[in-house]
């Protein structure tokens, strides 16, 4: 598993999880995994049902927002994120092929609620360079 980039304290993003690295997030005190993540985007990358099926053998609850690029991250999309967020009943972990999607939704679930600036700073912080999303952050 990669480094884990803790944007907040009820988040933290990273890359690529495996089904056998569900029990040592549960470990670490998640409630949640999100994966923003497509099935099939790389070969032998696991899918989600499978990690999905770890997650809850490990008593973690387990969502699939997939999007395939950051551009790709409309009104629905965002608000599923939010509302995972608002649901979870403890720390999420949520995981793209480097976390950088994840970053992406959580940033635009806070456009319009806290200047842009704000939010890019904190990503920067986490290892998450999201500069580029400044325009769609006012």
């Amino acid at each position: 598993m990669q480094a884990l980039k803790q944007i907040s304290p009820d988040l933290a993003v990273t890359g690529q999880i495996l089904p056998d690295d569900v029990t040592d997030l549960a470990g670490r005190g998640f409630a949640m995994i999100v994966c923003d993540r497509p099935d099939g985007e790389d070969p032998g990358q696991p899918d989600f049902a499978t990690v999905a099926a770890a997650a809850i053998r490990a008593g973690l609850e387990a969502r699939h927002i997939p999007i395939t690029s950051p551009a790709a991250a409309d009104a629905a999309t965002v608000g599923a994120f939010a509302k995972a967020l608002a649901e979870a009943k403890g720390p999420v972990l949520a995981y793209c092929r480097t976390g950088n999607r994840c970053a992406v939704l959580w940033a635009l679930g806070l456009a319009g609620s806290k200047p842009a600036d704000e939010i890019i700073g904190t990503a920067a912080a986490a290892g998450c360079d999201l500069s580029g999303l400044r325009p769609r952050l006012i």
